[in-house]
């Protein structure tokens, strides 16, 4: 009962409200791979997969997520056998899962949240800004979104361009901003220039810059740097890239890490696999934060369950709909004085407008068993 009986497989293209610059190139729309597990007997699900369209942040890349879902994933799935036959692709597994288990509580009336066991009903927005022309810009843009009721901003740093535009940051909001930068990797712990720049930011000397944790300074296979850095500063370190599965988790503890984690469902695999790291984490008395992937609708309905998740005590990335999109394929997110409302409603408690989501399908196709 209320097993999928065929797979939609969609390719969607919304353009940003603004220019997202990662890393040398300046994305002006997101491009993602959506999963719709279309079921006889019940409602259907849905999930999105939140790699990109280039393979800089994860592995893992939009076009190759919709081939491994098309040719191995999804017919396996159908044919009942494990995802796990088939190693990594995390984010296409992950995108498969949700949408499978949305359709399953939908079913059942359970929310999303409810069975991840979130606490809260509601979370604190958390704005990413990414690298700009200018501090001056930089500065701008922070108080702009300051000054609509958030009190939580990520900065994107990198060598050349940290401490001078974080410290402009925060003599421009003030004290009572939560202030966390991430470095994506960019940084090399035998360099011994990072290591004094990363030194300066997670320094509580003054001009104290007060953030509440330095995420991803180096390469995701750097544990050993990541944890001696983690010991050296006084700012919480927190892992990002660098945990793709609790076994990575477990190697990181294993070395001594003590700091904070990055939850981002799609990177660690699927739902069950985040749950099992959240739960890891409490354990060791680490702090959480929910990651976001420029998701539309669909994706920050599962953030806003995840970051209500207890434990999770660092800002999150999540802001409303509009921060990223003009028009989302879902009923859009409003903050409410810098926080979100976490959906309760069946499954996900959120799903795409139908006429919206066909005008921005670039690609389509659906799988049936045996085909």
């Amino acid at each position: 009962m209320h097993e999928p009986e065929a797979i939609e497989l969609r390719v969607v293209r919304l353009p940003l409200v603004t220019p997202f610059r990662s890393g040398h190139a300046t994305r002006t729309h997101r491009e993602v791979v959506v999963v719709r597990a279309l079921v006889a007997d019940g409602p259907d699900g849905w999930g999105e997969c939140v790699a990109e369209v280039e393979p800089t942040y994860w592995p893992e890349y939009t076009a190759g997520a919709l081939h491994v879902l098309q040719h191995h994933l999804v017919p396996r799935v159908l044919a009942g056998a494990p995802l796990q036959e088939v190693r990594g692709h995390h984010m296409a597994k992950a995108a498969l899962e949700v949408a499978l288990l949305d359709a399953r509580l939908r079913a059942e009336g359970r929310s999303v949240a409810d069975f991840l066991g979130a606490d809260r009903t509601e979370v604190s927005t958390g704005i990413a800004l990414g690298i700009t022309e200018t501090v001056e810009e930089l500065v701008d843009t922070a108080l702009v979104w300051c000054r609509q009721g958030h009190r939580a901003l990520k900065l994107k740093v990198t060598p050349g361009w940290d401490a001078v535009p974080a410290r402009a940051v925060r003599a421009a909001v003030g004290p009572d901003v939560a202030l966390l930068v991430d470095a994506n990797g960019t940084y090399r712990s035998d360099f011994p220039g990072h290591l004094a720049a990363l030194a300066s930011l997670g320094s509580l000397a003054a001009p104290p810059l007060a953030l509440v944790a330095i995420e991803q300074p180096f390469p995701p296979d750097d544990l050993v740097g990541h944890v001696a850095l983690a010991q050296q500063i006084d700012v919480p370190v927190c892992l990002d890239e660098s945990i793709g599965s609790l076994a990575d988790l477990d190697t990181a503890l294993g070395l001594g890490f003590r700091g904070a984690v990055n939850l981002k469902v799609g990177r660690v695999g699927g739902l069950l696999e985040a749950h099992r790291i959240h739960q890891r984490s409490q354990d060791e008395g680490l702090d959480l934060r929910a990651g976001g992937m420029l998701e539309t609708g669909l994706g920050r309905a599962l953030n806003l369950a995840v970051a209500a998740l207890p434990g999770c005590t660092l800002p999150p990335d999540l802001g409303p709909s509009t921060r990223y999109f003009a028009r989302d394929i879902t009923p859009p997110f409003h903050d409410r004085d810098g926080t979100l409302t976490v959906p309760r409603g069946p499954g996900l408690g959120v799903e795409p407008i139908e006429e919206v989501l066909d005008e921005v399908t670039e690609n389509q196709l659906i799988l049936r068993a045996g085909e």
